[in-house]
């Protein structure tokens, strides 16, 4: 089951991409239209159809646009993923942010695919962080779910992360926990580089406890002293190729930067076919 659409806002993309007006396509004569086809170069897991059709209809209503390929699937490379139709100052002038959009989104839930498949079966999950490309978290985060991974916090009132540099501001573990039990119910969750520190939060009784940097004997240790009283989360230099090593060590939860952060564009192309002019 595909995640819920986060609301769609094209307009940033549109208005930075169009500047004072395309000058190109103000050569194309109004009347004319086209019909286009866009495939993929590379094997990809489609996502991001909603921002793709917005950008196009936000340009003329008239565009029509069938996808042949559905939200969330995977596609080999050379997939016909949709045609379009419509006038062609449309299809000319949203190419490029339609396809910014598609692109990105795309490669967001490609890659969570990769690192959920990683884990699958050993009853971890991956989640994404606040690691995004600016103006773009709603839809990536969107995007990792589509690939099977999980949402962290959306943003920084979502709950409370202690980390190093809180911990000591506040004086200690136990009494950063405390005060953010005062101030506010919602989840609390504290960082620890060490089994010292882990034993500290421990005692603190926080909601989850983040093990950051953790190599994986400390990791198996963690599991083993915790054993269930509270959730526990790896992080840090996390990657493919030792991702399942690290869900073994039973750790509930694993935050992964590179999903939002270090994903590589899908290579798209969409061209012309047909042109039809009405005289």
């Amino acid at each position: 089951m595909l995640p819920t659409l986060p609301p769609i806002d094209i307009r940033p993309s549109l208005a930075e991409d169009l500047g004072g007006g395309d000058l190109t396509a103000a050569l194309i004569p109004n009347e004319v239209t086209a019909t286009a086809e866009l495939i993929t170069r590379e094997p990809m897991l489609l996502c991001g159809q909603a921002w793709f059709d917005a950008v196009f209809i936000a340009l003329d209503e008239r565009v029509e646009i069938g996808w042949l390929a559905a939200e969330g699937m995977a596609v080999a490379a050379g997939t016909l993923l949709c045609t379009l139709y419509g006038p062609a100052r449309a299809l000319l002038t949203g190419e490029r942010a339609a396809l910014n959009w598609l692109q990105t989104l795309s490669a967001t839930a490609t890659l969570a695919k990769r690192y959920a498949d990683a884990i699958a079966g050993t009853g971890g999950k991956v989640l994404d962080t606040r690691k995004t490309i600016p103006g773009l978290r709603l839809a990536q985060k969107y995007a990792v779910a589509v690939g099977g991974c999980h949402n962290h916090r959306m943003s920084l009132s979502d709950g409370i992360l202690i980390k190093e540099n809180h911990i000591i501001a506040l004086g200690g573990i136990a009494a950063a926990v405390a005060e953010a039990r005062k101030r506010s119910t919602a989840s609390v969750e504290v960082e620890v580089e060490t089994l010292a520190e882990l034993q500290a939060a421990l005692a603190a009784r926080p909601d989850r406890i983040m093990l950051d940097n953790f190599n994986l004997d400390d990791m198996a240790a963690a599991v083993e002293i915790t054993a269930g009283r509270v959730e526990l989360e790896a992080s840090g230099n996390i990657n493919l190729e030792n991702i399942r090593s690290i869900a073994a060590t039973g750790v509930d939860f694993i935050s992964i930067g590179a999903l939002t952060k270090n994903i590589q564009a899908i290579d798209l192309s969409m061209r012309i076919r047909l042109v039809q002019r009405h005289d």
